[in-house]
């Protein structure tokens, strides 16, 4: 099966690089070698590869930086989908669209189900919608849309390397508490995008992130704790809890954004809890 991957050079593009299956034949292009932004390379690089499937793991994930440039945002997260999706649709192919949680606005009391009404909150969640939107008009019966939330990897900027580095440097860092979701590693993501290729029976919207529920405050706390037992940091980091008032940003983020992943368990897809991939990607951190 021939398989193309964009933004194969951000995080979870470089997992589904290293989690491809045997039997696809992949062609894995970076934002530097196809800009999904530009309709023309898409339809050209659509028109060549001819793949099967497309999984577009492209995105402009500055939140904040998105509040000041909404056309740049636009045209990766909206527009970008809207070319692949019209290539894909031209040539048979199925395309994995991977989106956010940013899409609600976290005024929910429980897990966000997939048909769930979305309302973002800034313009990096209005721009992903705009993106899920042209997938799912272009693509109604041969496209799927995975919603994730917090993801982080052994490399690349995230929240688990911004933490490590800041607690080596200090020995202390504040942290929001009262924000609330599920932090996701990049891996199992990957994996499980690999078998939704391989299972043309799914399709629609679906959720998935790690299983369990955690402030950024315990993420942090639970990152000193994992690190200080692989060596990585020394024990007795101190994390203190903030609200995020005390931490203002130009984007607003949701207050709760926990979604909730029972249609892909229906398809015996279950996810492992987050702190178990903590230690798992911790592990690969500290092995090199």
């Amino acid at each position: 099966m021939r398989v193309l991957v964009t933004g194969a050079g951000g995080q979870v593009g470089r997992l589904l690089r290293a989690t491809c299956p045997e039997g696809i034949e992949l062609t894995a292009c970076t934002h530097a070698e196809l800009d999904i932004g530009d309709a023309q390379a898409v339809r050209r690089t659509v028109e060549q590869v001819q793949p099967a499937a497309v999984i577009n793991a492209a995105a402009y994930t500055a939140v904040d930086k998105a509040e000041s440039e909404p056309e740049v945002a636009r045209r990766i997260n909206g527009l970008g989908p809207a070319h692949l999706a019209a290539s894909a649709a031209a040539c048979g192919a199925r395309l994995v669209q991977i989106s956010t949680d940013f899409v609600f606005d976290g005024t929910a009391s429980s897990p966000y189900r997939p048909e769930a009404h979305p309302h973002p909150l800034g313009v990096y969640g209005a721009s992903k919608r705009e993106g899920e939107l042209a997938v799912l008009e272009a693509l109604p019966e041969h496209s799927v849309l995975v919603r994730t939330a917090w993801v982080y990897a052994a490399e690349g900027k995230n929240f688990l390397n911004t933490m490590l580095r800041l607690m080596r440097e200090r020995g202390a860092v504040r942290v929001v508490a009262d924000q609330v979701g599920t932090p996701t590693a990049a891996r199992p993501l990957a994996e499980v995008l690999w078998q939704i290729v391989a299972r043309p029976e799914i399709r629609g919207v679906h959720h998935w992130t790690d299983a369990g529920v955690a402030s950024w405050y315990d993420f942090a706390v639970a990152i000193a704790d994992e690190s200080a037992a692989l060596g990585l940091l020394p024990s007795g980091v101190t994390v203190t809890p903030i609200a995020t008032e005390e931490y203002p940003t130009p984007a607003r983020r949701p207050a709760y954004s926990v979604l909730d992943k029972r249609s892909l368990a229906a398809f015996g897809i279950h996810p492992a809890h987050w702190r178990h991939r903590l230690r798992d990607t911790l592990k690969d951190i500290a092995h090199g």
